[in-house]
Order: C-alpha cells, then sequence, then structure tokens
C-alpha cells in the first residue's frame, strides 16, 4: 500500500473510532432508551454531538473506503462494484441523515405525525444501514483476507437481523424501548466493522496477491505439441531455436 494510502486509512480508523466514542457517550448521557437518530433531534443536548459523529463517520468511511478499493468479491453477483463503492454510497446517505435531523422523538413519518424531516432522515438512514450491510457483505466474499472474510460475514448477519429487529420494532411501535437498544448495538457493531476494515487494510503485509486475488491452485501440467515451422520460429532437425536475452542457444524439443 502506498504511504498516501496508508494515511487515510490510519485518518478513517480515527476518524470511525472517535465516532463511535461520541455515540455512546451521548447516549449514555440520556437516562432513557431512544433510537441513535434522536440523539440529532432539534432541541436534544447531544444533537451538535450526535451531528459531528455523523460526518465523522463520512470522512472516515470515504477514506477507508479509497484505501481498500483494490479489495474485490469473488461472486460473480458481488464484483459488479467494488466494496469500496458501496462504501462511498453508505457514506453519501450518512452524510445526508446529519444535514436533516429528525424532529423530537424520530417519529415514525407516516399517518397524522408525518413530516419531511423525518422521511428524509429515515430514509437515509435506511438506505445508509442497507449500503453499510452489502459492504460488509461483500468483503465476506472477498478474495484474499481470510480473518477479514470471517468476521465480515458474521458482522453482516447480525448487523442485518438487529437493525432489521430494531427497525420493525419502531415502525410497529411494539416494545420500542427494547428495539432502540438493538439499534444501537447494530450501529456499534457496523461501526466496528469499519474500524477493522481500516485496521487490516493499515497493518497487513499487502502483496497483489492478498488485495484482488489468492495463492493460485494447483493444476496438472500438459504437454502441448506445436509446429515450430507454422510458429514462425526456425527449426533445425529436433530443435526450436527461441531467442534469449543472454543466451541463444537452441533448446531441445
Amino acid at each position: 500500500m502506498r504511504p498516501a494510502e496508508r494515511a487515510l486509512a490510519a485518518i478513517g480508523i480515527l476518524c470511525i473510532a472517535a465516532a463511535l466514542v461520541i455515540i455512546w457517550v451521548a447516549r449514555l448521557s440520556i437516562p432513557r432508551d431512544l433510537y441513535v437518530s434522536e440523539l440529532g433531534a432539534e432541541g436534544m443536548s447531544t444533537a451538535q454531538a450526535f451531528q459531528v459523529a455523523l460526518v465523522l463517520i463520512v470522512i472516515g468511511g470515504v477514506a477507508i473506503g479509497w484505501a481498500g478499493r483494490a479489495i474485490r468479491s469473488r461472486p460473480r453477483i458481488l464484483n459488479l462494484w467494488s466494496p469500496s463503492l458501496t462504501l462511498f454510497v453508505a457514506s453519501g446517505f450518512f452524510l445526508v441523515a446529519s444535514q436533516v435531523p429528525c424532529t423530537p422523538g424520530c417519529p415514525v413519518p407516516y399517518g397524522p405525525g408525518f413530516t419531511w424531516p423525518d422521511f428524509v432522515h429515515t430514509t437515509a438512514a435506511l438506505f445508509a444501514f442497507a449500503a453499510a450491510c452489502w459492504t460488509i457483505f461483500q468483503c465476506a466474499f472477498a478474495a484474499g483476507h481470510r480473518a477479514l472474510r470471517v468476521f465480515s460475514l458474521i458482522a453482516s448477519i447480525a448487523v442485518a437481523v438487529i437493525a432489521g429487529a430494531g427497525g420493525l420494532m419502531s415502525l410497529l411501535n411494539w416494545n420500542a424501548d427494547f428495539g432502540s437498544r438493538l439499534e444501537l448495538v447494530a450501529t456499534t457493531i457496523g461501526l466496528a466493522w469499519i474500524l477493522v476494515f481500516g485496521l487490516v487494510l493499515l497493518v497487513s503485509p499487502h502483496r497483489q496477491q492478498d488485495l484482488v486475488g489468492e495463492d493460485d491452485e494447483a493444476m496438472d501440467l500438459a504437454l502441448v505439441s506445436v509446429d515450430p515451422p507454422a510458429l514462425g520460429v526456425g527449426a533445425d532437425r529436433d530443435e526450436v531455436l527461441v531467442p534469449l536475452p543472454d543466451d541463444e542457444r537452441p533448446l531441445g524439443a
């Protein structure tokens, strides 16, 4: 990895770590259960800190994504674009969510409580989580980095299931307090994965092989008959003349 890319990975790691700390400190400062997005609602004492945390997530996601843009997935359907591109998309939606906070209480944006800020924030957050999950899932089948693949597979399933359950509880307005805790756990796992992704990029021995493919698989050797005259390389009895940089002696056919 180039020095500039290593620097980007380090910057991204620091940003994501700082965002994770800010979110947890903000959440622990509120003596009641609430969804993560409500930390940034208008009138909340944590609103400004939460906005800073979201912006740090955007910066960290873009920096780490750029540093890891050479990583690709093996399955064709997951390899249509790189995990980094998906991470860029997730970061973009997080940026929208940071700039359009929800209203106090962060109500579900339908019915009599519908407001456009809640709709924009909720939609952006939903797409951001979905893109983040897809990024993690792509890395679960990435070429090379076996440890990252295993962690990514576990994290992608955990984030999808936990965040999905928390979101449904919010939409159905059923046991929302417990659902908010699930959302916080899913958020933590997702940010922790980006952090680990950056660390893998920073500390692993980045051979080209690690980034774009694994070791070549063993295969049987096969002899292929050739017709030297047809190939246009002169022939002398059973010898083929092969021009070499330092040694032009004939090789036995």
